[in-house]
């Protein structure tokens, strides 16, 4: 038998004990957006160094002006070394009285048709994820001794509060981060029984503008027809963000998209994903994007223009005739491939100028942007990747991207140079950021056997 044998048995053995470390971490409530639960974000990173350090990392917690850092290293000369993120903080669990069981109470129900399933805030975000690598480093060195690659472990604490901390300790601790790949684990899989590897995320630009004219507020019956209405205005530009087709009218926008490979296009084809599956449960028909794309393209592969929020002048109960001197916007951009955050800011920031009439001025509120980020296709870690999920699946795994960003990513690609295979096991209906979050039984599972396997394959 094989040491990769011996492995996998020895995780299917210890499976039991494995769900109780999780439950332990399950129930310490890390919330880390309320300032009432620093102390038990604390307790969360200390616990999971104590449990890495009982593995032989060198492990510890690393302050930052948020909460620590976990930090764990154990080396292997001659080995390839890999760096593992994942993050320890959860969401709140407002609102409570729609938990069917208290969130922190950890435990184990069954769905229609048998289906296993572990209940708590956090067990899929991202706490259950992150214990799958553990396990397996765990298994790895119950069996040989030894993990079969060095490994560094990075679990922060602030993911669910925009990470603030963390580009900053990536850059300040990049000498001790270095690595030859990173690895995250807080993606999803295809279906329940088709895994997958995310090996595209679109970045983001979020911009904030505000037109005004008038200095004051103005009656409607005295100014309407002759004084500029900022509403009107922010109205006509939003508009006109988008032709016919879907397309967005920005000059210079689509400067550094990519088309994806015929090859990837042709495995997206083939997974058949329709307007009436995805559209379907939030009561909508029809696809809204660029024309002539497929669904899937256009929820993971092209760029996008959201207005999220459109504020201004009375909005409250009754009537106000009233002419408002300002009116705001929120607006987010989905990037991909080359696509500059700072270039497109600018060429944004000219496209509502030049819409401008006289009398009206705008100001831009800037917020961070992020670069898409993409693994080669036909790189040499994805098809390590491929074949050991495939191997625990017994099929082959989708390669997708995301439509989401996760800005860490970026930055590993930025100050560490190396790129990220994102590998993980959650669900549609896991409840992420919802009351009754949920992880399957099968998901943790496997999840660890897969990354012993991945593990083992990096190794090769």
């Amino acid at each position: 038998m094989s040491h990769l044998d011996q492995v996998l048995a020895r995780i299917d053995e210890d499976l039991g004990a494995s769900l109780n470390r999780l439950f332990g971490l399950l129930r310490i409530p890390s919330i880390s957006t309320d300032p009432a639960y620093k102390v038990e974000c604390r307790k969360a990173a200390e616990w999971l160094a104590a449990d890495l350090e009982g593995l032989g990392f060198a492990a510890g917690l690393r302050e930052t002006p948020g909460h620590p850092v976990v930090l764990a290293h154990q080396r292997r000369e001659g080995a390839p070394h890999v760096l593992f993120y994942g993050h320890y903080d959860v969401q709140p669990v407002d609102p409570l009285e729609l938990w069917e069981t208290p969130p922190f109470e950890p435990r184990i129900a069954e769905l229609p048709g048998g289906r296993k399933i572990i209940v708590a805030r956090g067990a899929c975000d991202d706490k259950g994820q992150v214990m799958t690598f553990i396990e397996a480093c765990r298994a790895w060195k119950t069996v040989t001794g030894s993990l079969p690659v060095g490994i560094t472990v990075l679990i922060e604490g602030e993911e669910e509060d925009g990470s603030r901390n963390l580009p900053e300790f990536v850059e300040r601790t990049k000498d001790e981060l270095a690595c030859d790949v990173a690895l995250v684990c807080d993606t999803g899989m295809w279906d329940r029984e088709t895994p997958a590897i995310t090996a595209s995320l679109r970045g983001l630009l979020y911009e904030e503008l505000i037109v005004r004219a008038a200095d004051r507020d103005l009656h409607s019956g005295l100014f309407g027809g002759a004084a500029q209405n900022p509403i009107h205005v922010l109205s006509r530009i939003i508009a006109s963000l988008h032709d016919a087709d879907g397309r967005i009218t920005v000059p210079g926008f689509y400067d550094g998209v990519v088309e994806t490979p015929p090859d990837v296009l042709e495995q997206w084809k083939a997974l058949n994903l329709t307007a009436e599956e995805f559209l379907g449960g939030v009561g909508l028909k029809y696809p809204a994007g660029e024309k002539g794309r497929l669904l899937i393209e256009q929820i993971q592969s092209r760029p996008t223009c959201d207005v999220n929020g459109i504020i201004g002048g009375y909005t409250g109960e009754g009537t106000k005739t009233v002419i408002a001197a300002e009116a705001r916007a929120k607006i987010s951009f989905r990037l991909v491939g080359d696509q500059d955050p700072d270039a497109i800011r600018e060429c944004f920031r000219d496209f509502v100028r030049r819409q401008l009439p006289a009398d009206c001025s705008v100001e831009f509120i800037a917020h961070k942007g992020s670069r898409a980020v993409a693994l080669p296709y036909d790189g040499p870690v994805l098809g390590k990747a491929r074949k050991a999920l495939a191997a625990e699946w017994g099929k082959e795994p989708v390669t997708i991207g995301s439509g989401g960003s996760i800005p860490v990513v970026g930055d590993f690609k930025r100050v560490l140079g190396v790129d990220s295979l994102l590998v993980g096991f959650g669900l549609d209906d896991d409840r992420v950021h919802s009351p009754n979050e949920k992880y399957d039984m099968t998901s943790f599972h496997k999840g660890i056997r897969s990354w012993a396997r991945i593990l083992a394959e990096l190794a090769a």
